[in-house]
């Protein structure tokens, strides 16, 4: 258990793909924003990690709908520029309180819904956590081939 940073996040939303394929497609759009793609033309750097909400269906797998989100840089975290891609909303999240656990290589849906189980079945029938969404980070480049970290959060009620 431990707690998340809140604050304003770049968020974009994808409906009707497979996660993969979403989740990707997420991701190079908040990249290209956070690389100058704004209405003040910065580079803004990199946060990690990149935080994909999934919605799992009643067997397990995932919805075709995710949330891809990146925390904004701490320096424009008061001012962030505009989005020039009008997909991406800023959002302001509040601190959460997760339970998490982590695995290396790189993540695919298939991995995120096993680690996702086998955190819920560790964490057994009393744990009040949201049971609707889950997060599903990412910390590395993809050009990093080795040591790669990702987590699966479930956030406390």
């Amino acid at each position: 258990e431990r707690a998340c940073e809140g604050g304003r996040f770049a968020a974009v939303e994808l409906v009707g793909k497979p996660f993969d394929e979403a989740s990707k497609e997420g991701a190079v759009k908040l990249l290209k924003y956070v690389g100058g793609s704004n209405d003040k033309g910065v580079g803004m750097g990199m946060t990690a990690p990149v935080s994909i909400t999934a919605f799992p269906a009643e067997d397990g797998s995932f919805q075709q709908k995710v949330k891809v989100s990146l925390r904004i840089p701490s320096q424009f975290q008061d001012n962030p520029p505009r989005p020039t891609d009008e997909s991406i909303k800023i959002e302001e999240r509040q601190e959460m309180t997760i339970y998490s656990t982590q695995f290396g290589g790189y993540a695919k849906e298939v991995d995120y819904v096993n680690y996702a189980a086998k955190l819920k079945a560790a964490l057994g029938s009393d744990a009040a956590y949201h049971k609707d969404f889950y997060l599903c980070n990412g910390y590395d480049p993809p050009m990093k081939p080795y040591g790669r970290r990702n987590e699966i959060w479930l956030v406390k009620e």
